[in-house]
């Protein structure tokens, strides 16, 4: 009978250790080094032969060394006669260039799951992905799971009055929509636009937010211009107070300080990526 694996990438051990005691499985140990020229080495300690493993490697900051590492370590698998490569990549970088803007660009969504699939992998899991686009780009099952209900569940338990929930662009509609409906509150909307790479000012509220709660929800906080924005110019329409749910908490750059200084209440994260004791 096959056994099953679970292995854990050198991006976020914490979240690996919070599933392997969930599930009461042990990692497989491996080992993971750097060479002196920055290439990755990755060997799996124990047998995988015939086995079904499960590879945690989420794809945060330092990005293309998380995305070579996940490739090594599926190679080194699928050399090891494993029998099924399920890859738990709870953020799937590059996954916001997912199509041609302009000429002469890059579709490098598109490239990452041709990587992944060629390199052996048989499953990928993800969560929030940027575009749901993206599950098409693999010849692969692909599971896509959501992190709004998370968010929802803790709002209700916290009994907020004069709630409404904020989509930050257009882009985000389904989700903040879906949202809205488990909570049963109302869906106001942001009339965004993008000037230039992670950058992008905020132009109208289209909604209520006079006195209310608002709860901002989307998928990446990366450098904290575009929610920032965004909460100042709700709090200038009359909101109350203001609540961010976002999935993947990147913080690049100066995005901390620039949250310490909005008028944000509250910031809701999920544990996709670490969090660095700086970012803390």
């Amino acid at each position: 009978m096959s056994k099953t694996h679970l292995i854990s990438g050198s991006s976020h051990p914490d979240l690996a250790n919070k599933i392997s005691s969930n599930l009461g499985i042990p990692l497989t140990p491996t080992q993971i080094e750097k060479f002196s020229d920055g290439e990755t080495y990755v060997r799996i300690k124990e047998k995988v032969r015939g086995d079904d493993v499960f590879l945690i490697q989420t794809l945060g900051n330092p990005v293309n060394e998380n995305l070579m590492e996940l490739l090594v370590t599926i190679d080194a698998l699928k050399r090891a006669s494993a029998r099924r490569i399920n890859i738990i990549c709870p953020y799937l970088a590059y996954s916001r260039q997912d199509r041609k803007v302009i000429s002469r660009e890059p579709v490098t969504a598109k490239l990452v799951a041709n990587l992944i699939s060629k390199a052996g992998a048989d499953r990928v899991v993800t969560v929030d992905l940027h575009s749901d686009q993206i599950q098409g780009f693999y010849d692969i099952p692909f599971d896509h799971f959501v992190g709004y209900p998370q968010f929802a569940n803790y709002l209700k338990d916290e009994d907020y009055e004069d709630m409404v929930i904020a989509a930050p662009d257009t882009g985000a509609m389904k989700r903040c929509r879906k949202m809205a409906g488990l909570l049963l509150v109302p869906l106001v909307v942001l009339d965004k636009r993008r000037v230039g790479h992670n950058q992008s000012e905020v132009v109208r509220v289209i909604g209520d937010v006079e006195n209310k709660l608002v709860v901002i929800v989307d998928d990446i906080i990366d450098t904290g211009g575009t929610i920032t924005n965004a909460a100042k110019v709700l709090k200038q329409a009359g909101a109350k107070d203001i609540i961010i749910c976002a999935t993947h908490a990147l913080l690049s750059g100066s995005a901390v300080g620039r949250l310490e200084i909005s008028p944000i209440s509250k910031i809701l994260l999920l544990d996709t990526v670490p969090l660095s004791e700086k970012k803390n």
